[in-house]
C-alpha cells in the first residue's frame, strides 16, 4: 500500500491507499493515537453494511476495541439533521466519551455525516475515514464535514480533520457501474484544475481504469489525492487556493438540490457542472476551445454532460446564490482558463449563466 500525508502541523495525518488496507486497520488506529480499549462508533449505510461491517467490527474487536455501529439509509438523504440526531442519540446511548472515535465506513455521504457527528460530539472527538467508493477519494480528504438543509447542500457543517484515511481499493470492486462513473468525475476534476498531463493520462487509460486494472487504478487515486493533499496542506479552511477544488460544484450543487438529491448523484451533477463551467468561461472570454475536450473526457467515463430534464433557470440561479461559496448573494464560480488551470470569478453576470443553462438543457454547444 502507498502513503500520502496531509501536512497540517500537529493535525497532519496519513492517507493509506491500496489493496488490503482494511486488514491493517487496528495497527493504523494505534499509530494514529486511537488506542486499543477505546469505544469506536462505526457509521455506515445499508449498501455497505452487508459487505464490510461484520469484517471491520470483528477485526477491531479482536484487537481490543469496543465497537458500536449505526446503519443509515444509502444516498444523499442520509445527510439530514434527523439522521444526524439519531446517530448522536445512539452514540450517547453507547456511552462514547471524549477519547472515543467515529469511523466512517462508506462513501462521501457517510463520511460527511460521521465526520460532522465527530466534529460536534462533546465539541469534537477523533474520527477516521474508511472510504468504500471511488467518489470518496475526494470527500474523505480535507476535513470538510456537513449535513444538508432542504435549501442547500452542505450548509450545516464544519472543518474537522480525520486522524487517518484508510482507502482499501479492494472495496471498489463491489461498486455498481453508475457509482464507478460518478467517482471518476472527481478524479477528472483534479486533473482539470491542476495538471493537464494527468488529464491526458486519464484520456489514454480510460478503458483500463474502467476495468479497474489495479496498477492504473492505484496510480489514478494517488495522483488525484496528491492534488487534494497539496491544496489542503496549503489552504485548510478555503480562504484562497482551496476554493479551486469546487470546479463544477456551484452548478452541480444547485442541480442536485433541485433534483431532490435523487435524479442526479453528486458525481453526475459535478460532471454537468464542469461542462457548464467550461462553457461559461468561453462565453466570458477567459478561455477558448476547452468545453469540447471537457465534454469528451467525461463522456469517455460514461458521465452525463447535459441536464437530464428541464429545470427552471431562475430556481437554479437562486440555489447558486444560496451556495456557501457565494458572497453576499453574488454568483461565484471556479472557471477554467485552460485544461489544468482555473481561476475564481466573483460577481458573474446572470445572462451568460442563463445562456449556458439553456444550452445544457437543449444539448447545444457553448
Amino acid at each position: 500500500m502507498k502513503q500520502l500525508t496531509v501536512e497540517l502541523g500537529e493535525r497532519s495525518y496519513p492517507i493509506w491507499i491500496g489493496p488490503g488496507v482494511i486488514e491493517q486497520l487496528p495497527r493504523l488506529l494505534e499509530e494514529a493515537g486511537i488506542d486499543s480499549g477505546r469505544k469506536l462508533f462505526i457509521v455506515t449505510d445499508e449498501h455497505v453494511a452487508p459487505l464490510y461491517l461484520d469484517q471491520t467490527k470483528s477485526q477491531l474487536q479482536d484487537a481490543g476495541y469496543m465497537v458500536y455501529h449505526n446503519v443509515v439509509e444509502a444516498g444523499e438523504k442520509a445527510k439530514s439533521l434527523a439522521v444526524y440526531e439519531r446517530v448522536m442519540t445512539e452514540a450517547l446511548e453507547a456511552g462514547l466519551d471524549r477519547k472515543s472515535a467515529f469511523l466512517a465506513l462508506g462513501g462521501g455521504v457517510v463520511g460527511d455525516l460521521a465526520g460532522f457527528a465527530a466534529a460536534t460530539y462533546m465539541r469534537g472527538v477523533a474520527f477516521v475515514q474508511i472510504p468504500t467508493t471511488l467518489l470518496a477519494h475526494d470527500s474523505s480528504v480535507g476535513g470538510k464535514v456537513a449535513v444538508n438543509h432542504p435549501l442547500g447542500k452542505n450548509i450545516i457543517g464544519a472543518f474537522h480533520q480525520p486522524r487517518l484515511v484508510a482507502y482499501d481499493t479492494e472495496f471498489l470492486k463491489t461498486l455498481p457501474p453508475r457509482e464507478v462513473a460518478a467517482g471518476f468525475a472527481e478524479v477528472i476534476k483534479h486533473g482539470l484544475i491542476w495538471d493537464e498531463t494527468f488529464v491526458t493520462w486519464l484520456e489514454q487509460n480510460a478503458e483500463g481504469l474502467q476495468r479497474f486494472e489495479h496498477d492504473l487504478l492505484q496510480e489514478a487515486l494517488l495522483r488525484a489525492c496528491s492534488v487534494k493533499v497539496a491544496v489542503v496542506s496549503e489552504d485548510e479552511k478555503e480562504r484562497g487556493l482551496r476554493a479551486i477544488l469546487n470546479l463544477g460544484h456551484t452548478f452541480g450543487h444547485a442541480f442536485e438540490a433541485l433534483c431532490g438529491y435523487e435524479t442526479l448523484n453528486h458525481g453526475e451533477a459535478v460532471s454537468i457542472g464542469m461542462v457548464a463551467a467550461a462553457m461559461l468561461a468561453e462565453r466570458l472570454g477567459i478561455a477558448s476551445g476547452i468545453s469540447a475536450r471537457t465534454r469528451h473526457i467525461l463522456e469517455k467515463y460514461r458521465l452525463p454532460v447535459m441536464l437530464p430534464h428541464a429545470m427552471n433557470a431562475d430556481e437554479i440561479i437562486e440555489a447558486m446564490r444560496r451556495d456557501k461559496k457565494g458572497e453576499g448573494g453574488k454568483l461565484v464560480f471556479v472557471l477554467p482558463t485552460a485544461i489544468g488551470k482555473v481561476e475564481i470569478r466573483k460577481d458573474v453576470a446572470e445572462e451568460p449563466v442563463r445562456e449556458v443553462l439553456r444550452a445544457l438543457q437543449e444539448g447545444g454547444e457553448s
